[in-house]
């Protein structure tokens, strides 16, 4: 079987993005199967992590794979001086894949280069997230119905935030226009600004955060101030409740608006929100289990149309 890695969403094209997209939706319809029957999928989180650990985990046991690994990089020869290549080439005698998350940039494509195990990145520092923005793609579509021609309000920490910086990648096949509301502390950077000039991608910047504001969107995706990215714990305080989303907000938003958000929140989206038709960030994270089932059987060379022929389904 062909194996691939999967570092930064920016090496798939748009036939691969709505590709997966489409498996995706045929693991929500039966997620339940046994492709993956006899394999091994390594969790090696170097970072901690809830939503992304554990739907990766629960998506490889749907498929029938078996999880081994680590949450907590404190119980691993880490701290006995180990470095990263040695830990990968160690783990790959063991499992069929890895997913990997890693406070270092350049964690992930460094590991999928000294292993042949294909390397899943559940990200890397403040660099990049593919397996969030998959699922991203997937809840866009599931809620508009297309990826074309979208507003897309990014909203909060886009200096760190490294989902936001995979999602304007990913995007950039689908002719968006991109709103950045950020404070000048946490603004998109500059990198990711030359990213949507040198590809064609329309953007604006805001720092007003109100019903006028976010009255076109058509996603409006929050994020948290991560307080963990913060060298100096003063400049975090000056900025965390910079941009909070209140119910009154949403006075003008669109029908068809939908609120994303990578989670976990800490008070940046007020919890009467939740009840709203506009609130979608619990389906979201649920969304991840089917977007990761893909990305796992793609990287272990298992076809669109192997996953529509399987005869291993379990309602």
């Amino acid at each position: 079987m062909d194996k691939r890695s999967l570092v930064t969403i920016a090496e798939h094209s748009r036939e691969k993005l709505m590709y997966l997209i489409e498996m995706a939706s045929e693991f929500e319809k039966h997620p339940n199967r046994r492709l993956l029957q006899g394999k091994i999928a390594a969790t090696l989180f170097f970072e901690p992590s809830t939503r992304t650990r554990l739907s990766f985990e629960t998506a490889a046991n749907r498929l029938g794979a078996r999880v081994i690994g680590f949450a907590d990089p404190k119980v691993t020869s880490g701290t006995k001086g180990e470095i990263l290549k040695d830990t990968i080439m160690m783990v790959s005698n063991y499992a069929d894949i890895i997913i990997m998350r890693h406070y270092l940039e350049g964690a992930a494509k460094y590991a999928s280069e000294v292993t042949d195990v294909p390397i899943l990145n559940a990200g890397d520092g403040a660099n990049q997230h593919p397996s969030q923005t998959m699922l991203d793609l997937y809840t866009i579509y599931q809620t508009q119905g297309t990826l074309e021609n979208l507003n897309i309000y990014l909203v909060g920490d886009l200096k760190y935030g490294r989902t936001v910086h995979s999602l304007l990648m990913a995007m950039r096949h689908f002719n968006p226009t991109f709103h950045f509301i950020a404070p000048d502390e946490l603004a998109m950077p500059q990198i990711y600004k030359d990213y949507c000039d040198e590809h064609g991608i329309k953007y604006f910047e805001h720092q007003d955060f109100n019903a006028d504001t976010i009255a076109d969107a058509d996603i409006l995706y929050m994020t948290r101030v991560q307080k963990e990215r913060f060298s100096d714990l003063m400049e975090y305080e000056r900025v965390k409740d910079a941009y909070l989303l209140k119910r009154d907000m949403l006075v003008k938003a669109r029908d068809n608006m939908k609120i994303l958000h990578p989670l976990p929140r800490v008070n940046e989206i007020e919890y009467s929100i939740d009840d709203t038709k506009y609130a979608y960030y619990f389906q979201q994270a649920k969304n991840g289990v089917y977007a990761r089932q893909a990305l796992i059987c793609d990287a272990l060379g298992i076809t669109l149309e192997d996953v529509r022929n399987d005869k291993t389904i379990i309602d």
